[in-house]
């Protein structure tokens, strides 16, 4: 029988009412404390008027990514700012891998950087995410 972490627990219970992660296509590849890696691949419905992917798309990519992180210690936490930076553009068909780490925790605050890149393994996004951590524990 496998054994499932806390921080899985809590990103399944997550993700299983999380319509939008699951509209997207978002798979979930790797969730630890503090940690948590996605994919995605780009579909035409994603896709502006030039053709290449809404910048909406990869930031709600990057933002569930800092959500499931953020909350993978048990603690209901919430984003309080956000920014993304797009290097590259993103086509249909391309897939996204969002590779959220932590970088500082403290009682109230966390910190995350998430990296975005392509199935090239080019660097397509950098996003950046400050949460507030609530002290309400995710019930099991």
């Amino acid at each position: 029988m496998e054994n499932i972490t806390l921080a899985q627990k809590v990103v399944n219970k997550m993700y299983d009412n999380d319509a939008f992660s699951k509209w997207l296509g978002i798979e979930r590849l790797v969730v630890e404390e503090g940690k948590c890696t996605l994919r995605m691949t780009i579909t035409k419905e994603m896709l502006n008027g030039f053709a290449i992917a809404h910048g909406g798309i990869t930031y709600s990519l990057a933002d569930s990514a800092l959500a499931f992180a953020s909350n993978s210690y048990g603690k209901m936490s919430v984003s309080i700012e956000t920014s993304i930076s797009h290097i590259e553009s993103c086509k249909e068909g391309d897939v996204i891998t969002a590779v959220a780490e932590e970088v500082s925790l403290s009682n109230k605050i966390g910190i995350y950087t998430i990296n975005l890149h392509n199935q090239e393994n080019k660097k397509v996004g950098y996003f950046k995410g400050t949460v507030y951590r609530t002290g309400k524990d995710w019930e099991m």
